[in-house]
């Protein structure tokens, strides 16, 4: 209720206020042109939408390793990320969302140009994206439940190097200790209605702890063709690989050798095994020549085979996906005044069989132990209205979105368990506010509904459930939260003086209240799902991009959280006998109280052909909690980064050229925590110090 009516409040000061004139000074001059889509939908440039989004632009991502998407976005500001080994498993936590998945990342929408590369559960890995080419990267934060599905912590989005000046071709190669190579080819070729970029990389990895190696064979695709206003994209796929896995460890084994891998990694061969496609076909038209009416239809589908082992099964999977989006906008005015409405229907649907065999020392056992099929069919309808309240000042946004989800799972072999399915059905409103104090400073806020629906995996049934012969777990329910956020963003640039001539800054807060958090469980290595009944999550998360002088850009980022649990009450499971425990009060695990970033870039020019960059990054992460109990914690860290890159450009030839060095104090730390461990184990190494070299070589068509 209190924040239904600060939102009230920030109704009505802005109908009667006017940041005066003179307090504008002559010499500032303001700039943000960039646009998002993801926030709204639609179109709509960055300071007009009440969230805050991030873009990492091309520019961005010229120099430096490309291992995984943790060296893309490390540096976003409001994302902690936690990555095991390479470019699997990565956790992308934001405001929470997140933290709960041990494999894949939840809560969070993944898109590849616009195209779910998260599964039609919610669920996503994102080794099909090539992280060598791409154009740039966009992070809406905050909850966007109201128009997409399972997106209560936001959306990250992509964007292959599509939009290229001119027709080029180009290899890059990639070494660094611990056994890691890339290579790879590019092609960009366009004209004056049609565009393709085409990329394909091999890479490979040692690993740096025992029982870690990977490699993966990555193609990827897009076509563009512009008609008469219309436009229709073709994007696809491909990835196959293999990765073994070493498994957590416990605290004595982790600050003994943090390089071994858990014994049970190497008695029944940890690995994964994948192979996956997708394709996908975009058709986007201006239905009348005011350009008022807009019009879009997408459609995509997947196929997916893994091979996974662990300590009890050989397990092999087939997943089948399609889905499909339609979406009509409307921009006119209503009493004079700037309108936007949106409307549109998504449908995702997944299915296919799974098969448990013996696992013996790593091999596949004669006997199938299990057989099943399990599928989920999702299907979401929403509304969004933009108005201009005051012209160019004061805008309000108004949205909902109300999804079903089918839940199914068909057990072949063993018999005696029951066949059954859980239907979901959730509605999701959010109201709005963004209010400019100069033509790109604003503030902004927002409250709505958020809803996280259980993925596929989450749903498999527990020894702690009420009916343990149910298929799917009887008991876990969908995550529910009331978001609200207060921000404040803008660019500021003052073109008269010397020292800090553009400061750039995002600042929000946030107070989240989760009911029925689902919270991880592992029994002998086993995860499983369960509900905390209330949780609170309370945030604030600041960004400031700084121009310090002439060629020197620091960036400082800081999020401090106090994520807790108000009420959870849970079941435990013990060989001597099941125990329940109360958690009430204690903090979330896996998120830390503090973390700080800071980036400092210098850009030079040797000569007209010649220039570079010089780049110091580093990170401090507070201590975090690694069970429910909050008995153990790891220990706070301090990670920095050096990168230096050339780059030599002549009218037809252009190579670039970086060496780098990674966590350069070669600190020990706790990269991933497996949260909740059976058995204690809840450690998984961070990267120890490393060093990389990469070059570029590209020749204009």
């Amino acid at each position: 209720m209190r924040y239904l009516l600060i939102l009230s409040v920030f109704i009505f000061i802005p109908l009667n206020f006017t940041l005066p004139q003179e307090d504008v000074k002559d010499s500032l001059k303001y700039e943000i042109q960039e646009v998002t889509i993801l926030g709204t939908r639609t179109q709509e440039k960055i300071i007009d939408v009440p969230y805050s989004v991030f873009r990492v632009d091309k520019e961005d991502l010229v120099y430096g390793r490309k291992v995984s998407a943790k060296d893309v976005l490390a540096d976003v500001p409001g994302l902690f990320l936690q990555s095991r080994y390479g470019n699997h498993d990565l956790r992308i936590s934001l405001r929470g969302f997140g933290t709960r998945s041990n494999s894949g990342i939840r809560g969070i929408r993944i898109l590849q140009d616009g195209i779910p590369e998260s599964e039609p559960d919610g669920e996503s890995v994102i080794d099909a994206v090539d992280f060598t080419g791409l154009g740039g990267v966009e992070v809406v934060k905050g909850n966007l439940s109201s128009l997409y599905a399972n997106a209560p912590g936001g959306i990250i989005n992509f964007i292959s190097n599509l939009y290229f000046p001119e027709n080029f071709i180009s290899y890059n190669s990639q070494i660094g200790n611990f056994g890691y190579t890339l290579n790879g080819l590019k092609l960009g070729i366009k004209n004056a209605n049609n565009r393709i970029f085409v990329s394909y990389n091999y890479s490979g990895l040692s690993g740096f702890r025992e029982h870690s190696n990977e490699y993966e064979h990555l193609l990827n695709a897009v076509y563009e063709s512009y008609l008469e206003k219309a436009t229709l994209t073709i994007s696809g796929n491909y990835v196959d690989g293999i990765n073994k896995l070493p498994g957590s460890l416990t605290s004595q084994e982790f600050y003994a050798n943090a390089d071994q891998a858990d014994p049970s990694a190497l008695t029944f061969d940890y690995r994964r095994v994948t192979k996956k496609g997708r394709i996908g076909l975009k058709y986007k038209m201006i239905l009348d020549d005011a350009d008022q009416n807009e019009f879009e239809i997408t459609g995509y589908g997947s196929l997916k085979e893994l091979e996974k082992t662990d300590n009890l099964y050989y397990n092999t999977s087939t997943r089948y996906s399609l889905g499909t989006f339609v979406r009509f906008s409307n921009r006119s005015e209503i009493f004079n005044r700037m309108n936007i409405i949106t409307a549109g229907m998504d449908y995702a649907y997944q299915s296919g069989p799974v098969n448990d065999f013996d696992n013996i020392s790593g091999q596949k056992g004669i006997s199938i132990l299990t057989e099943y099929t399990e599928s989920l069919s999702n299907i979401g309808f929403y509304i969004q209205d933009h108005f201009n309240i005051l012209p160019d000042k004061f805008d309000m946004f108004l949205s909902g979105r109300y999804d079903n989800n089918v839940f199914s799972k068909d057990i072949f072999i063993p018999y005696g368990f029951t066949d059954t399915s859980r239907v979901f059905g959730k509605f999701a409103p959010k109201a709005a506010f963004n209010y400019k104090l100069t033509p790109n400073v604003a503030i902004f806020t927002s409250y709505g509904i958020g809803y996280d629906f259980p993925a596929l995996s989450e749903m498999e049934n527990s020894p702690l459930t009420s009916n343990i012969k149910y298929s799917v777990n009887p008991d876990l329910n969908v995550e529910k939260s009331q978001n609200f956020e207060f921000g404040l963003k803008g660019n500021i640039i003052n073109e008269g003086v010397e020292f800090m001539r553009m400061v750039n800054f995002d600042i929000a807060f946030f107070d989240y209240e989760i009911y029925d958090e689902i919270v991880p469980f592992i029994i002998n290595q086993q995860t499983y799902f369960r509900n905390a009944a209330k949780t609170n999550r309370l945030g604030i998360e600041s960004s400031f991009k700084l121009q310090l002088i002439d060629n020197l850009e620091a960036t400082v980022n800081y999020i401090y959280t106090r994520f807790r649990y108000d009420s959870y009450k849970a079941l435990l499971y013990n060989p001597g006998g099941d125990t329940t425990e109360n958690f009430s009060g204690n903090y979330v695990p896996s998120v830390p109280r503090g973390v700080v970033n800071l980036i400092l870039n210098y850009e030079f020019e040797i000569s007209d052909r010649l220039s570079g960059l010089l780049q110091w990054d580093c990170d401090y992460v507070s201590s975090l909690f690694v069970g429910d109990n909050n008995a153990q914690k790891s220990s706070p860290y301090f990670t920095g980064n050096m990168m230096v890159g050339l780059n030599f450009s002549t009218n037809y030839f252009n190579a670039i050229f970086y060496i780098g060095a990674g966590n350069i104090f070669d600190k020990k730390y706790a990269g991933f925590i497996n949260i909740n461990a059976y058995d204690g184990r809840y450690y998984e190494t961070g990267e120890p110090r490393n060093y990389y070299s990469g070059i570029n070589l590209s020749y204009k068509l």
